[in-house]
């Protein structure tokens, strides 16, 4: 059983020919809503991979609350945890260009009222053996609450730092897998342009030093990894992008079915890999996720 412990959100998306600069103005070629949020885009992830999935969260007491739910509540993630808050749901306003990439600013709303009470108290209903998934959508102090009890539990931890905050590089070190971009993983070990061969050398002495595993996503390149003092390598698929804003919640979510399902570690990595790849080719984080069967049938 996979909890997820992380941000619900409305996503507001812009798709344009190209992102704009600093300061600069560019038309729109069409606008779309969809549920989002690194939470709630992980833990559907998760379940459309084909594993039992809690989600504890908080949205607020407005229009986006419900829609924000909808595809959470239709796969069957249970919502039992979720608590309304009185206020707006969180929201991520995202602009998407030509090539696919994108730029967002997220509004933490009801996600900033997630607090270590709830936290304590969705992972002390877990069960030994069980996954915790977390980002850094929710504040540093319930993500922290939730990863000690998760240790004290005999829970496996995955922390995926994103959005990059100050308190990363500490909290990081309470969780038993870590995931990070090439920019996060940098931050996290306080060096700047890595090259390659730097990067495995960093992966392989924080593997060491802490035996925690760290996952690496690289984009197109596809995501390196340290385990038990090993390196290990994925690809996804040759794809030409629709949209990348929900690959890496698609990664972090197979990747904790994975670790849930019991996988061998490369195994699992290749595909959450191959489910990154398909969730670049439909607009959207929560329409563009993969079910179990799309992958089987990529891999």
């Amino acid at each position: 059983m996979i909890t997820v412990l992380g941000s619900i959100n409305m996503d507001l998306i812009a798709t344009t020919d190209r992102l704009p600069e600093p300061g600069e103005t560019v038309a729109g070629n069409s606008f779309a809503t969809a549920a989002g949020g690194k939470g709630a885009n992980q833990a559907l992830a998760a379940r459309r991979a084909g594993n039992g999935v809690r989600m504890a969260a908080a949205v607020g007491r407005d229009e986006f609350a419900e829609p924000a739910l909808a595809l959470l509540d239709q796969a069957g993630v249970d919502l039992s945890a979720i608590r309304r808050v009185e206020g707006p749901t969180g929201t991520a306003l995202i602009l998407v260009g030509g090539t696919g990439e994108n730029m967002i600013a997220v509004v933490a709303g009801a996600n900033g009222t997630l607090d270590e009470q709830q936290a304590r108290a969705a992972v002390e209903a877990m069960s030994q053996g069980d996954v915790l998934m977390l980002q850094l959508e929710v504040p540093a102090a319930a993500v922290e609450a939730a990863l000690q009890v998760a240790k004290a539990k005999g829970v496996s931890s995955i922390l995926n730092t994103a959005p990059i905050t100050a308190e990363a590089a500490r909290l990081a070190r309470l969780a038993d897998v870590v995931i990070a971009n090439e920019t996060e993983f940098e931050l996290l070990t306080g060096r700047a342009d890595l090259q390659p061969a730097e990067r495995e050398d960093a992966l392989q002495t924080m593997n060491a030093q802490t035996g925690q595993t760290f996952i690496v996503t690289l984009g197109a390149e596809g995501v390196i990894a340290a385990q038990d003092g090993r390196l290990h390598r994925a690809r996804g698929l040759e794809i030409q992008p629709v949209d990348t804003v929900g690959a890496g919640d698609t990664f972090c979510g197979y990747l904790a079915a994975g670790l849930d399902a019991g996988l061998a570690f490369d195994d699992m990595l290749r595909r959450a890999a191959v489910a990154g790849s398909l969730a670049c080719l439909k607009p959207g984080a929560q329409p563009s996720i993969p079910t179990a069967a799309e992958v089987a049938a990529r891999l």
